[in-house]
């Protein structure tokens, strides 16, 4: 009888780890009709590019930029921005997000303004390229990635100010207005897409951080507390992240984005926080990015 009893301890415990191994596997949430391409839809054109800073020194950047079917470039309006850090992975019409599609999508049916949208990939120390921009860069290739997102200064703000958005305005009319400028980002690209705007919010005034890292990789931990002694900014902010995210040296992915979620209530932002099951990764933001951008752009 004790052997029976033993064998049947043995196996709940071994049935209890199991399940708790399937509780901590991240969430995967499934893209909505948003994100899919659809009939009669009028679809956007992109276009590829690339652009060597003075700001930041010999480094050397693939960008895109989308222009929605409804601009009109004989006109005189101007549209709308919205930059995204690691271009290439919003970019991608079949990967996780599917900026294009969605922007198609929302600009149709008038949920968001015409905007210009800006594909941004951080800096890598290379003359020429010879294979697209991705998460890795080419062996051998120093890229300036953390340096660009993860430094809490106005450096990148200044960068877009100053090389970014003029070049882009060449060809298109952009808006000067910070309330019609937003900026988005994940894991590193998200808490640089916060600082632009906390320190530039004359530049930009929408964020849109999906699993941002507000941790100690470069000070990035301090938001919180920054946020609730200062005078709240005229910022509206969008915080996307999820219970399976990192947890390493450089601190706890989901209790730094549930911080600045805290730290944004206390200050009286206009923020949201959307807090799931997800790992690091643009899964879950990408299933939430189509309302995300409706609770970004709304009216009120």
């Amino acid at each position: 009888m004790f052997r029976r009893l033993f064998i049947f301890l043995i196996l709940l415990s071994l049935s209890s780890i199991a399940g708790f191994a399937e509780e901590e596997k991240p969430k995967e949430y499934l893209l909505g009709p948003d994100s899919q391409e659809k009939e009669r839809i009028p679809q956007g054109k992109v276009t590829k590019h690339t652009w060597k800073s003075s700001i930041f020194p010999d480094t050397n950047r693939e960008y895109y930029v989308y222009a929605p079917a409804q601009y009109d470039p004989e006109g005189t309006e101007r549209a709308a921005v919205m930059v995204f850090q690691d271009g290439h992975a919003y970019v991608d019409v079949k990967g996780q997000v599917r900026v294009p599609v969605v922007f198609d999508n929302l600009i149709a049916a008038s949920e968001m303004p015409v905007t210009i949208g800006i594909f941004l990939n951080p800096g890598w120390y290379i003359d020429s390229f010879t294979e697209p921009q991705s998460w890795k860069a080419a062996e051998g290739v120093g890229t300036n990635r953390s340096v660009e997102y993860d430094t809490l200064s106005s450096a990148y703000a200044e960068f877009l100010e100053k090389e970014i958005l003029p070049e882009v305005a060449k060809s298109y009319r952009l808006t000067d207005d910070p309330e019609q400028r937003a900026i988005c980002g994940m894991s590193s690209g998200g808490i640089c897409a916060f600082t632009v705007a906390w320190e530039r919010p004359d530049l930009f005034r929408k964020v849109l951080s999906h699993i941002g890292s507000f941790t100690n990789i470069r000070g990035g931990h301090v938001y919180p507390a920054l946020i609730r002694k200062t005078e709240p900014k005229p910022l509206r902010v969008f915080l996307q992240d999820g219970s399976n995210d990192l947890d390493n040296e450089h601190g706890n992915w989901p209790l730094a984005n549930q911080q600045m979620a805290a730290a944004l209530k206390f200050a009286k932002y206009d923020y949201e926080f959307v807090f799931g099951e997800g790992g690091h990764n643009g899964n879950h933001g990408g299933a939430i990015f189509p309302d995300s951008l409706r609770w970004l752009w709304r009216a009120e």
